[in-house]
């Protein structure tokens, strides 16, 4: 019958590569012999062992999903401890497990002198009008460019690079700890080449021999319609050159969109107040307000119209990004009741009441068709209805 290699590292079938690694790495830690001298434990961390193999191998593993086991075809015997074949290449991830790094300090090599440079961030100031329409804007930007006097190389003049003689052009160098497993190899980056494998005896004198130089330069962004706050424009190959002149990074612009004294944005559509007083309120009127992209727009308002109403604008709000579609313009009417009165306006109101003898004061009840306002819709609230 076969093993149950998964149900030995406590992994169902579907586990990826990664969930199969750390649940190995989280037994071995258990069971390890000179962690755990007990001998059920050394008999455990052996099947792990074995079975971390067994499923870190695509190949086992196939055999293993079509119900078969690799071990009895021929795969290797399992459970060889250290130097057994059933050991495999699970002894690297003892070593990762306690260390964090390789076994025996196997070498990387070296990363080389040129390398892909940062990404940058900038960012820039908007009017709703410019989100609105569309803008190119100039911006100045302060990044490491290609040195225009070694051209990246680094050297001066004719002069080449040499091996490291810290590293022997390895890149990195290795050191020796003693530990509970006897002694282990790490290594770490060339303190001399920073990890390049070769020095540069005769620099640049513009660089110092890092093939990059800062610079501040003017470019264009086009920034297009219907943009928001936060969003970011992508430069490509403008952001910092590399190391050694390697590749540029992007460069990213943010954008910050500035309050509008006016409109208050929400996603495509627009917010605005609008101050009605009573007597325009009640008798009806039209106000010319000055939209975004479609300048003097009229807003009707009705007769009758009740404090805290709201008159939609269908399409005339923000333009929705890489669409021609556009948002609504939302004007919420605030009515204005007067403060002050003079004898005359006072006797033309006590006139007008008198001839609507229908409307007077009254207290309303909860749940009336009229209990309308802003203390009802606080009291819905907090009741949860």
């Amino acid at each position: 019958m076969a093993r149950d290699y998964y149900g030995t590292l406590g992994v169902g079938q579907q586990a990826t590569d990664q969930e199969i690694k750390r649940a190995y790495r989280k037994l071995a830690r258990e069971l390890h012999p000179d962690v755990n001298p007990d001998e059920a434990a050394q008999a455990r961390f052996k099947d792990i062992s074995t079975a971390y193999e067994v499923l870190s191998d695509p190949e086992k593993r196939r055999i293993v999903d079509l119900g078969g086991d690799p071990l009895q075809q021929g795969g290797g015997g399992g459970g060889g401890g250290f130097g057994g074949a059933g050991f495999g290449g699970g002894l690297g991830d003892v070593f990762e497990a306690f260390f964090g790094g390789g076994a025996g300090g196997a070498q990387r090599g070296p990363k080389g002198r040129v390398q892909p440079g940062a990404d940058s961030l900038l960012r820039t100031k908007l009017t709703l009008d410019e989100c609105a329409t569309g803008v190119t804007k100039h911006i100045t930007v302060d990044t490491a460019i290609l040195c225009d006097l070694c051209t990246g190389s680094g050297t001066n003049g004719d002069s080449k690079p040499v091996r490291c003689e810290t590293c022997g052009g390895a890149g990195e160098v290795q050191s020796v700890q003693r530990s509970f497993l006897g002694q282990v190899m790490t290594s770490r980056p060339c303190p001399t080449c920073r990890g390049a494998g070769e020095t540069i005896p005769d620099p640049c004198r513009k660089c110092g021999g890092d093939g990059r130089v800062r610079s501040r330069r003017d470019i264009s962004v086009k920034v297009p319609v219907g943009v928001s706050n936060g969003m970011r424009i992508r430069l490509a190959s403008q952001g910092e050159v590399g190391p050694g002149g390697g590749p540029a990074g992007d460069l990213y612009v943010e954008i910050v969109e500035q309050q509008h004294e006016v409109f208050v944005r929400d996603g495509d559509d627009l917010h605005c107040t609008v101050r009605v007083p009573m007597v325009d309120a009640a008798l009806g009127t039209s106000v010319n307000i000055d939209a975004i992209i479609d300048g003097p727009t009229e807003i009707s308002i009705e007769q009758g119209t009740q404090p805290n109403s709201t008159t939609v604008l269908r399409g005339h709000g923000m333009p929705k990004l890489r669409s021609g579609i556009r948002g609504d313009l939302h004007a919420h009417l605030e009515v204005i009741v007067p403060t002050k009165l003079d004898s005359k306006q006072t006797h033309l109101l006590e006139q007008l009441k008198s001839m609507r003898d229908r409307d007077s004061a009254e207290v309303v009840t909860t749940g009336s068709a009229h209990s309308g306002g802003l203390f009802s819709r606080l009291r819905e609230a907090f009741s949860g209805r």
